[in-house]
């Protein structure tokens, strides 16, 4: 989780909108976590090609206080191919730069060597978009997106990364500007290198929390990781793998506008959101979620003179319901939502999240 910081985004267009140029800055509120990107867009000819450069530094803190600063600089170039008004196909070359550097605390890790990593890959997209936007946040009609990821080490055999997903959206008008809104979401990570996939949560969310009692697979080579959303209900983590599949359903009734029969000058009641909501996912490693040796079906339990590894068997599928609150405040849309979850059959304590961001 990367925190709260700022960013700032500047963007320049001619006057057909042919040609864009984007610059922006991640900071300073976080003086270890700065991030710069340049991004230019030609839109002029029927295939759209966009180029984008970008530098990212963060530190993590692992055991006997190591320090370690990773600095990313990554060049992506995208070419978009429409077949029509609503469907697309979109390939993104990519080469990227990772440096790790072992902050000097101590005199062994003066002495410790860099470590450098050039990755070299690509996605292959196909975008097929027929929504309508309603009003922020509400819109009617279906999308999906469907994706193949893939990447290595040059020079460096057996680093083969590769993932497979899909993501679709439905958007069901109720009844004027009341929507059922339904979203289907599922990958699975391939190769000799893999993605560890955390369920649980919500996107943005404002002091995430994480469940460490499950751990990972050992026998996988996890090498990235991402948060699988959203899970409402329990922190994150509540399962992991490398896969994942999640259903998600919302009524979303905007209270103020729904009965108004006049523009409402405040944006705050405005876009005000009622939401009932319903979760269910899983991940896992392995052909299946039941299968005996995921990793959440193994607790370990340790002391400084012993260590104890229970094995059970419990229900892969976790699922959580509750009701939210949205609305733009400060320029800001922010959600809150109360969840409970209910997992292996036992309904959990509840859990608030607070959280910037739109659509699930």
């Amino acid at each position: 989780n990367v925190g709260f910081d700022g960013f700032t985004l500047v963007q320049a267009k001619d006057v057909f909108e042919d040609y864009k140029i984007s610059g922006g800055l991640k900071g300073p509120v976080q003086l270890n976590n700065i991030g710069l990107i340049a991004i230019y867009e030609n839109l002029k000819n029927r295939v759209d090609q966009r180029t984008q450069v970008s530098r990212q530094s963060f530190e993590d803190v692992f055991s006997d206080d190591i320090i370690k600063k990773t600095v990313v600089n990554d060049i992506k170039h995208q070419f978009s191919f429409p077949f029509s008004e609503v469907s697309s196909l979109r390939l993104t070359t990519n080469l990227r730069f990772d440096k790790v550097t072992t902050l000097s605390n101590s005199p062994t890790t003066l002495k410790t060597p860099n470590d450098n990593f050039i990755l070299f890959g690509g996605l292959l997209e196909y975008v097929f978009d027929v929504t309508r936007p309603i009003s922020l946040n509400i819109n009617n009609g279906f999308k999906f997106k469907t994706w193949l990821e893939g990447y290595n080490e040059l020079l460096n055999p057996n680093t083969d990364f590769y993932v497979l997903g899909l993501d679709l959206r439905n958007y069901q008008k109720i009844h004027r500007n009341i929507v059922f809104a339904t979203r289907i979401a599922a990958n699975t990570s391939l190769g000799h290198q893999r993605l560890l996939s955390y369920l649980g949560g919500v996107d943005n969310w404002l002091g995430p929390q994480f469940d460490y009692s499950i751990l990972p697979d050992p026998s996988q080579n996890f090498q990235f990781q991402t948060i699988a959303t959203p899970i409402r209900g329990f922190y994150q983590n509540v399962r992991n793998g490398n896969s994942f599949a999640l259903i998600n359903n919302e009524l979303r009734v905007p209270a103020f506008k729904y009965f108004s029969n006049k523009p409402i000058k405040s944006s705050f009641l405005e876009n005000f959101m009622v939401v009932g909501f319903g979760d269910i996912g899983a991940a896992w490693t392995g052909t299946n979620p039941y299968t005996s040796d995921n990793a959440f079906n193994t607790i370990l339990i340790e002391d400084f003179n012993y260590e104890i590894i229970l094995q059970n068997q419990k229900e892969p599928i976790v699922y959580g319901y509750g009701f939210g609150l949205r609305s733009k405040l400060f320029g800001y849309y922010v959600r809150f939502d109360y969840a409970w979850g209910v997992d292996d059959g036992v309904v959990l304590d509840p859990v608030k999240y607070l959280s910037l961001s739109l659509d699930f």
